[in-house]
């Protein structure tokens, strides 16, 4: 009998060649497409209130411009179903190119757009029109560039490489606060005429760099042996809907970490700067918090490689829940470096932990040919739930008050949330992505094959 084949060392060179530049593909392009989402959660909490919705109460305006910041994420779902279904029929790759070019569109074109003063009603129209657009682009994003990651990653360290796509949300927040930082240094009535565009603008220069890279990625090897064997699912929604509880719990277990990672940046701003803090004293904040959390990712997921997901989540879940009062007295303190305290122990640390596992998780709970569609939903629809509304809700019910309770309230509630479905979510670390894990099955026992894998 011939020897059985093995990989030569050329072979697992261009191997690991590959995985590197698909996990630098996966950051910078998360990375670009955070910066779009998070520039315009910033710059609404700064100024979109006089300048597209005038003449309102300031806390009206304030709901008003979270407004359209929620109706981005209600559109996330959505491009989560359609590039899911395509990525899922067609190839990852191609998706990733054009979500990023739409994500990279609009953003520049809400740099471009007239204000409320010079074409009147049609500029929130437009606005949120764009913002539709953005929510589509980034719910087709994250799901595709994370199982990228974690199909070329193998079975050992799938934790640990896909942290390198969460942690493109924490390096897109370091890029948007530090441009916000520059431009809102300008005097308020030049900030306010053409300052606030700039971020949008700049979003070119960073579409270029991430097409670049992107290009240069071959195709999930999963994904090409289902499509090798004509196996790709037809209709993707359908197949996930048909057994939905993967997809809610997927959904639910992720609403803490969004929660908190919309209330303690684009809500935090508004909120901190209303009660006196000045706006480069918060950006600073965050600025330091996104830095700590670009440790603290890989270090949580590469944890859950060795201890499994759901302790680490359960651990930052658990953490955010203790931390969310504490944290917003911080804040109300007024003090400059207990507003960074604040930050960076509620969302640098706690949220982080969190959200460093979820990348992984989230790919393992479904087989390869509804991997796309299913990790897609259920993460989009945490995102929907846990960051959509949570700055609009927080906006109403601090109004002009400044009473953070309702804050830490929503903080706790959705921490509590994830706390209590990773009981209900079966450890995926140890199972195989050929099948799938099993996310309803009893927590406790180890990764079986997915049932979900029915035939097109």
């Amino acid at each position: 009998m011939p020897p059985s084949p093995v990989a030569s060392p050329s072979t697992t060179v261009e191997r690991n060649r590959q995985l590197r530049a698909v996990a630098a593909s996966g950051l910078l392009g998360t990375a670009v497409e955070f910066y779009d989402f998070l520039v315009y959660g910033t710059v609404a909490a700064l100024v979109f209130g006089e300048l597209f919705f005038p003449g309102a109460d300031p806390a009206v305006g304030t709901v008003a411009a979270f407004g359209t910041f929620a109706a981005g994420y209600v559109a996330r779902p959505l491009g989560g179903i359609l590039f899911g279904h395509f990525g899922d029929r067609l190839g990852r790759k191609s998706m990733l190119l054009l979500t990023m070019g739409l994500m990279g569109g609009a953003s520049f074109l809400v740099g471009l757009l007239p204000t409320y003063d010079t074409i009147g009603v049609w500029a929130p129209v437009l606005l949120i029109a764009l913002r539709v657009v953005q929510g589509i682009a980034i719910g087709g994003e994250w799901g595709g560039a994370t199982l990228m990651v974690v199909e070329h990653a193998g079975e050992r360290r799938r934790g640990l490489w896909s942290s390198f796509t969460q942690m493109g949300a924490p390096l897109g927040s370091l890029l948007s606060t530090a441009v916000v930082t520059l431009v809102v240094a300008l005097p308020e009535d030049e900030f306010a005429a053409w300052g606030w565009r700039v971020p949008f603008l700049l979003s070119v220069v960073l579409l270029g760099v991430g097409l670049f890279v992107r290009l240069k990625v071959v195709e999930s090897p999963l994904f090409a042996e289902v499509k090798k064997d004509g196996a790709a699912s037809r209709l993707p929604i359908l197949d996930v809907l048909r057994r939905p509880r993967p997809v809610l719990l997927a959904c639910c277990v992720g609403i803490g970490a969004f929660t908190a990672q919309s209330l303690l940046t684009g809500y935090l701003i508004a909120y901190a700067t209303g009660i006196g803090y000045a706006r480069p004293q918060v950006l600073t904040a965050l600025t330091v918090s996104a830095a700590v959390a670009l440790v603290v990712l890989p270090c949580a997921s590469a944890l859950s490689d060795r201890v499994g997901r759901r302790p680490v989540v359960l651990a930052g879940a658990l953490a955010s829940a203790a931390l969310a009062f504490p944290v917003l007295a911080l804040v109300d303190s007024k003090s400059p470096g207990l507003l960074i305290l604040a930050v960076v122990l509620g969302h640098g640390i706690a949220q982080s932990t969190m959200y460093g596992p979820l990348g992984a998780l989230l790919t393992e709970m479904f087989g390869t040919r509804v991997r796309y569609t299913g990790a897609s939903l259920g993460y989009q629809g945490a995102t929907l739930i846990g960051a959509g509304f949570s700055p609009m809700i927080a906006g109403s019910l601090v109004g002009g008050s400044g009473d953070s309770t309702p804050v830490s309230l929503l903080l706790c509630g959705g921490a509590v949330i994830t706390a209590v479905t990773v009981l209900f979510v079966r450890e995926t670390s140890r199972a195989s992505l050929t099948d799938g894990a099993d996310a309803c099955a009893d927590p406790a026992g180890p990764g079986v094959p997915h049932t979900q894998e029915v035939s097109a």
